[in-house]
């Protein structure tokens, strides 16, 4: 903090440097002319006529790739409007509890003498999506899964305007991606992918989305690749972390409606799909110019799954996990009987019947260190190694059973299979 102090003091007093420096020096100025002596000097006469001036047409071109690729693509880019039932009350019987002696158009009191509601769809929020394939009479579009989520209806504004109902295919909240449909007859541009492990950080990205809704549809702004691969924590809607998502860093304006759409190279493919920024650090210190965007390569894979089965099928250990970082130490020693030196990993709380888990001969108690040749610090870098592998894939774990270090491999069931029968 020493450090972080002094650089704000170091920052703050050369701005103040230059801005004294600056009055100073057009005072200086200011002095040494009023110096000149004027003993010598007339005023000038005679016409005015040569002080006049105007202006001349200037034509500059300020066509570049970044424009071309906002006028190729834009036409595939979309806001995704969530609408949610809400309980809303009628005219002044829901200000005032009475009856607002209003009609229906049929001459009919719509009033009962006491306040009423209904349930309608209101917009509950916004987002940005993109257009990425047209199959048949039916066109896809990929945007977040918190664009959507809750959602009762869904609606598709297009960039020119033209408002269209879209039908959910499949979300996936692991990687916040979700896949929509739409009727393609209103569709003329759909984007296409490139290959995100071929960007470079440096090169320029441009983000294209409805920043704080549609009223800023179609927005391009432009940046860079901050990082390639930056590894960040992922919560739920609770705010509690799930795992760790590996993500493209980017210093394009990306703000809350940007979610969804697409992140560009300069040749007009999406490397990205934006999906978060942060504002603030763990300490509430503001933060600007960092956005992530989950990888073209990772997003293609999920959403042909979600197309295909309208969900991820990912695998499962089927236990119920405990981080050891929050079991006091002397629980750790006496109970799970872990040496002093093995402070992080996950507990099995419980196991199911049948699951891999159980199979490998893995029981209550025991602590995962490691699976399939990476470290477990925590549930959430649990689920990022196993989400790391396929349903019946076969890895290697490392565990402690009764203070005694372990090793076995598990062969990986489906989610729902390896949680059939809960047994202790």
């Amino acid at each position: 903090m020493a450090n972080n102090s002094l650089v704000k003091v170091a920052v703050t007093a050369l701005v103040a440097g230059l801005l004294g420096g600056g009055v100073a020096y057009g005072g200086i100025n200011y002095m040494s002319n009023n110096n000149v002596s004027t003993s010598s000097t007339s005023v000038p006469t005679g016409s005015n006529k040569s002080g006049s001036t105007s202006t001349t047409n200037v034509k500059v071109n300020v066509s570049s790739q970044a424009t071309k690729v906002f006028k190729d693509n834009k036409a595939a880019v979309v806001s995704v409007i969530n609408l949610q039932k809400q309980n809303t009350s009628s005219g002044w019987s829901g200000i005032l509890g009475g009856d607002d002696g209003s009609s229906d158009s049929d001459g009919s009191n719509s009033s009962s003498g006491s306040s009423s509601s209904n349930s309608k769809l209101q917009e509950y929020s916004e987002g940005s999506g993109l257009i990425y394939k047209k199959s048949g009479s039916a066109a896809y579009i990929v945007t977040n899964n918190h664009v959507v989520s809750g959602s009762n209806a869904i609606r598709v504004i297009m960039s020119d305007g033209t408002k269209l109902s879209a039908k959910l295919v499949g979300t996936d909240s692991v990687t916040d991606l979700a896949v929509l449909k739409i009727n393609a007859a209103k569709v003329s541009k759909i984007a296409s992918f490139g290959n995100s492990d071929s960007i470079e950080v440096g090169e320029s990205a441009l983000a294209i989305g409805s920043p704080l809704g549609s009223n800023y549809a179609t927005t391009l702004t432009e940046g860079i690749i901050s990082a390639k691969k930056r590894t960040i924590a992922t919560t739920n809607t609770s705010g509690q972390q799930t795992g760790y998502a590996t993500v493209i860093q980017t210093d394009a304006a990306i703000n809350p409606g940007n979610s969804g759409g697409p992140l560009f190279n300069l040749a007009g493919q999406v490397v990205g799909i934006n999906s978060m920024k942060l504002s603030s650090d763990s300490s509430g210190t503001s933060v600007e110019g960092m956005g992530f965007a989950i990888p073209s390569n990772e997003v293609v894979k999920i959403i042909n799954e979600l197309v295909k089965n309208g969900e991820v099928v990912r695998p499962a250990l089927g236990v119920a996990t405990y981080n050891l970082s929050n079991i006091q130490a002397s629980d750790r020693k006496s109970v799970l009987k872990l040496p002093t030196s093995v402070t992080k990993g996950v507990v099995i709380m419980k196991t199911y019947t049948g699951s891999p888990a159980k199979k490998a001969g893995l029981t209550k108690y025991d602590v995962i260190t490691e699976l399939g040749g990476k470290k477990i610090t925590s549930l959430a870098t649990l689920r990022t190694a196993l989400y790391d592998h396929q349903v019946n894939d076969t890895v290697s774990v490392k565990y402690y059973h009764n203070g005694k270090l372990k090793r076995t491999t598990m062969k990986l069931t489906e989610t729902t299979k390896a949680l059939t029968k809960q047994s202790n």
